[in-house]
């Protein structure tokens, strides 16, 4: 199966698209889900002209979405002003999480709910175990009042991490 965005015949993996429908994803190759999170390379992109077409909602926000942030190409800029969406998507589209400014060890944004992956041993205060390198904290929470903190459940506690210590899955 390709890329639902670049079409490329690489390994999939699972691209959560936030703001609607809870758990709707678009199954991307690594460099599409990379440059999401990162930098965008705009000649990668190209291919949207294509893909924003697609029957699949969350394939036409995610589209759209990267449209935007290229919006200081003119090709970009005619392929928004061609792209037609619905209300619901449209709703979808804008209804972007704010960033909170929690970042995880390679800056890449976090959000509440993601999951995340210890990159060091960490020993927990308080409780007499260590937090082991490799474990996954599913849905975490962030800390409101300081980007550098989130919080986690690790065998069973509930405990605050350092944001310096994960990577996001």
């Amino acid at each position: 199966m390709p890329c639902a965005l670049c079409a490329a015949d690489t390994p999939l993996r699972p691209y959560a698209v936030s703001g609607g429908p809870e758990a709707a994803s678009v199954d991307l190759c690594a460099l599409c889900a990379d440059q999401i999170d990162g930098t965008l390379e705009p000649e990668h992109w190209r291919c949207l002209a294509s893909s924003m077409w697609s029957e699949d909602t969350p394939v036409q926000v995610l589209a759209a979405r990267i449209l935007a942030r290229l919006s200081d190409h003119d090709w970009a800029r005619d392929l928004v002003d061609q792209l037609w969406l619905d209300e619901d998507t449209r709703a979808w589209v804008d209804n972007l999480p704010q960033d909170s400014g929690h970042r995880d060890s390679n800056g890449v944004p976090l959000a509440q709910g993601d999951t995340v992956v210890l990159i060091k041993d960490l020993p927990v205060k308080g409780a007499n175990f260590t937090a082991k390198r490799g474990t996954a904290v599913r849905g975490i929470s962030l800390v409101l009042d300081n980007p550098a903190h989130i919080e986690g459940r690790v065998e069973g506690q509930r405990i605050v991490i350092l944001t310096e210590f994960v990577k996001k899955r």
